[in-house]
């Protein structure tokens, strides 16, 4: 008779907590965005977690994130160019037209069109360098270690950079100490992430595309030919444990 092959894939699931139930809070900062009505309040909670605290006009996000499927904190800077340079270009013109006006031998307020001009041009500089510091932003965002979705994302004007520093420091820390806290194979630990993004879609995070798109991202990865040590050979029955899940890579929904 053929030996029958026990092939098992277990899991050590970890109860994410809530943020009420948070135990130990060991980073917390609020930042808020009054150009951009926004603000947000983060903390970090029992060593492996971030809570998260969204309010954006109208919309009030709540949720935790489990470190161990976080990558480590990114800082973009996006400099509005275009709008710094149409600004520059405008008050260039007006000094211009200022100083045509001044050297002119006619007293200024008898200026028919280079008057109304003059005070046209600088109306527009202002509007534009209003929106080029509004389009000027710092942008610091959390994605996903493997799928690369997106977590977090923090936005803000010039100096958002320096107010989280601090912050961001202790966050990435313990990002480090979570990862030491995942499973010993890869593909135990692709099945983890997989499962977050599914808590996090079904919380409001993710949007559907999203998770479908981090999901094709980790079963790319995912290569059970490669991972021998997860199949178990046994000719007798497996002890009764909880969280049991077949090798074969099902979708988590």
């Amino acid at each position: 008779m053929p030996t029958t092959e026990h092939v098992l894939l277990e899991s050590d699931f970890r109860q994410v907590p809530e943020l009420q139930d948070a135990r130990t809070v060991h980073a917390r900062i609020e930042f808020r965005s009054r150009l951009r009505r926004r603000l947000l309040q983060l903390e970090i909670i029992d060593y492996y977690y971030l809570s998260v605290r969204s309010h954006s006009r109208s919309i009030l996000l709540e949720y935790v994130l489990d470190l161990r499927f976080v990558d480590a904190p990114q800082r973009f800077r996006h400099i509005a160019w275009r709008w710094i340079t149409f600004s520059l270009l405008l008050i260039v013109q007006a000094l211009v037209i200022a100083s045509r006006i001044d050297s002119s031998a006619t007293p200024w307020w008898q200026h028919d069109w280079l008057l109304p001009m003059c005070v046209t041009v600088v109306v527009v500089w202002a509007f534009a360098a209003l929106v080029a510091v509004y389009r000027t932003t710092e942008t610091v965002s959390l994605v996903s270690t493997h799928g690369a979705a997106s977590l977090l994302e923090c936005t803000g004007g010039l100096g958002t950079f320096r107010v989280l520093r601090p912050f961001i420091a202790k966050l990435a820390a313990h990002i480090r100490l979570a990862s030491g806290a995942r499973r010993l194979t890869k593909a135990e630990h692709l099945r983890d992430e997989m499962r977050e993004h599914l808590r996090l879609k079904e919380i409001g995070v993710l949007s559907a595309e999203e998770y479908e798109t981090a999901k094709a991202r980790i079963l790319e990865q995912h290569s059970p030919a490669a991972q021998p040590s997860l199949a178990r050979a046994s000719t007798t029955p497996a002890r009764p444990r909880d969280n049991r899940f077949s090798a074969v890579w099902p979708d988590p929904e």
